[in-house]
């Protein structure tokens, strides 16, 4: 049996047996989209299968480097991090085929634990557009460097003079690619193989940095997709005694890396409803409500999209990231783009993402803000013709200027509360806060570099 036809609870438990594993592999996204996870015996996940099992809830009380939030929200001290309720997903059955075809499940917090879990957290959104007669697709497109470096050596060089991949500005190059091509037909392999379908595999412009754009599907499974690329690419590097990165932006001197989100929407007949042949460039009302509301709300909702403290590093003029909440057609230098084609390819690129998010939650904010310009009828701008950099805008299209800025907008915002629930608000802002608070307690080698000596 081939693990993605795995649908039901007996598929499971017959393709377990089929292969004669004693352990399956587990893991479950926390808030940062880092995938937390175990070995499970085959008695254990077959006694789970049905009911699910405990997992301790501090993967949702900790940050990536397992530092406990000083802030009970969900979980903390005042309830001893009890276990939560995780419930496997069958249908997410997967080859590991960097593991000898260890086969892989994935995980979803259920219970009270779904108010904060990022993957319902996108259901909920989801649900609401099928309560709406609708359907959302959705694709995730990642940039990210590449360093001939191990989680040692950048460790021992204190993350300096860390060597890339391969060297200089050379975008959409044949030669590195042909060159390296071992590791991009192992990674393309690999993702094939956990039905991660990659439709585009480029070098972009920097040392060492490549751009892949994953296949759209549903948008819970591009979400899927999206987060297992990013944690597998990692796995396949450093098998290969390189690293990647996919931070928002690891040096002053190169452009950040994207994260960007492709989204349209369809009704129950699959018939699209961004495209009307009638209206300029293909754009339906429901698409423009769509871009309407994406744009109203992002300035609330960015900490979704922008989850760390470097996002906002990235969101700079000249350097490929938008820094209005802007709109254009087909105008890379706004935070939305609008892609016209046909009624199939006729889409929204959410062009603020960078390749550190989250896609579950990255992909709600996006998604669900576009439904609720929907909902509401709200009229976008006048789409940006030109450079989007030199032009000035109204003073509510601006957006935070730090992850802090985002937490609060979020904290107050009622459409996000009314799209994702009090629970995950709450929950989030705390998780975003205390990263920020982190940060402010370093020394950063700016400080040291300008002040030391001469102040």
């Amino acid at each position: 049996m081939d693990a993605r036809s795995v649908k039901t609870v007996v598929d499971a438990r017959s393709i377990i047996e089929e292969r004669d594993l004693s352990f399956v592999k587990v893991g479950v996204f926390d808030i940062d989209g880092v995938l937390r996870g175990k070995y499970l015996s085959k008695d254990k996940f077959f006694n789970i299968l049905e009911t699910g099992f405990g997992f301790c809830d501090v993967v949702l009380g900790w940050d990536v480097e397992d530092q406990l939030y000083d802030t009970d929200s969900y979980t903390g001290w005042s309830n001893g991090y009890a276990d939560a309720k995780v419930v496997p997903i069958i249908d997410s059955c997967r080859e590991l085929p960097l593991e000898d075809n260890m086969l892989f499940f994935q995980l979803e917090f259920g219970d009270r634990a779904a108010g904060v879990c990022p993957r319902q957290t996108l259901k909920r959104v989801i649900k609401r557009a099928a309560d709406m007669g609708i359907k959302a697709t959705a694709a995730c497109e990642f940039e990210f460097f590449l360093f001939n470096e191990t989680p040692q050596s950048i460790r021992d060089k204190n993350y300096r003079d860390l060597v890339p991949f391969t060297p200089g500005n050379f975008g959409y190059s044949m030669l590195r690619a042909s060159v390296e091509h071992s590791f991009y037909e192992q990674l393309l392999a690999m993702c094939e193989e956990m039905d991660i379908g990659i439709e585009g595999l480029h070098t972009e412009t920097g040392p060492g940095v490549l751009e892949a754009a994953i296949g759209y599907d549903d948008a819970l499974s591009a979400a899927d997709k999206g987060a297992l690329f990013k944690t597998y690419t990692k796995i396949l590097a450093q098998q290969n005694d390189v690293m990647a990165t996919f931070m928002a932006k690891w040096s002053r001197d190169v452009p950040g890396q994207s994260g960007h989100i492709h989204l349209s929407l369809k009704d129950k007949d699959g018939k699209g409803l961004f495209f009307d042949a009638g209206k300029e460039d293909n754009i339906s009302d429901t698409m423009r409500y769509f871009i309407g509301g994406q744009q109203k709300l992002m300035p609330e909702l960015l900490a979704m999209i922008a989850p760390t403290v470097n996002s906002y590093t990235r969101m700079i003029p000249g350097f490929w990231a938008p820094t209005e909440a802007s709109w254009g057609v087909e105008n890379r230098t706004c935070a939305l783009r609008a892609i016209p084609g046909s009624e199939h390819s006729q889409r929204v690129e959410y062009r603020i993402a960078a390749a550190d998010i989250n896609p579950h939650i990255a992909i709600a904010a996006a998604l669900g803000s576009g439904l609720w310009g929907i909902e509401n009828k709200i009229e976008p701008t006048a789409g940006v013709k030109g450079n989007a950099y030199t032009q000035d805008f109204p003073k509510k299209l601006a957006l935070p200027k730090t992850l802090w800025e985002a937490a609060q907008a979020l904290k107050k915002s009622k459409p996000a509360r009314e799209l994702f629930g009090d629970a995950f608000v709450d929950h989030y802002v705390v998780t975003r806060e205390w990263e920020e608070r982190e940060f402010r307690k370093a020394i950063t080698d700016w400080e040291l570099q300008r002040y030391f000596e001469i102040i």
